[in-house]
């Protein structure tokens, strides 16, 4: 099965019409003041309305409380929300039995003891997606982690790698762990928060000519 690919932190309709031209799975809108890719909720809307059937929208919230999560879904209509905080495996289970929407939780990967925890979201979020641990800003920091982690890793659920992926490193990325879906943001930037079609592009052939080699 082709390797699924999420550009994240997408904020103009440039940049995400050439993550979807560019063959992305899914496309990530991130909602988080701190964050230099945030945009607000009317923005995001707009940036929905841009994205075809075969592709899923995808957004990053950082520990949500019900009355965003409502208005992400009733403004944003996401395919996904993707938890990048605190959040308890219980609140993912709810978010998704009450808004009728698919989860994934973020897990920054440290050492071995990381993938203890993550087994605890297993029947509560749809997909784990393995990143760096969170230094600043909870992910599109460019930073990655050791994948040697993540050898033989049987979760028996989804899950996603991401953290400091680029077009020069995930093809290597995809031999090491057998990922089945990668995951960029800064390494498709010419500058914090804003995306570079010609990266995003680089990014998709990349990993397509890695899904050719295998």
């Amino acid at each position: 099965m082709p390797t699924q690919i999420k550009i994240c932190g997408l904020s103009t309709p440039e940049t995400l019409d050439a993550a979807v031209n560019a063959g992305a799975s899914h496309v990530g809108l991130v909602h988080f003041a701190k964050s230099p890719r945030h945009v607000s909720l009317e923005t995001a809307a707009e940036l929905r309305t841009r994205v075809p059937d075969h592709v899923s929208t995808v957004v990053l919230v950082v520990d949500p409380d019900e009355a965003l999560l409502g208005a992400i879904v009733e403004n944003v209509r996401p395919d996904i929300i993707q938890f990048h905080g605190r959040e308890a495996p219980e609140a993912l289970a709810v978010t998704g039995a009450q808004f009728d929407v698919e989860t994934w939780k973020a897990i920054g990967l440290g050492d071995a003891s990381a993938l203890d925890r993550a087994t605890t979201y297993k029947g509560c979020a749809d997909r784990l997606l393995f990143d760096a641990p969170p230094a600043l800003l909870p992910g599109g920091n460019g930073e990655s982690f050791d994948w040697a982690l993540l050898d033989e890793v049987d979760i028996g659920m989804p899950w996603g790698l991401a953290g400091g992926l680029t077009p020069s490193n995930v093809a290597a990325a995809i031999r090491r762990t057998r990922a089945p879906l990668v995951d960029v943001s800064s390494g498709v930037e010419g500058a914090p928060g804003v995306k570079d079609a010609a990266l995003i592009r680089a990014f998709c052939d990349a990993v397509r000519a890695a899904d050719a080699n295998r």
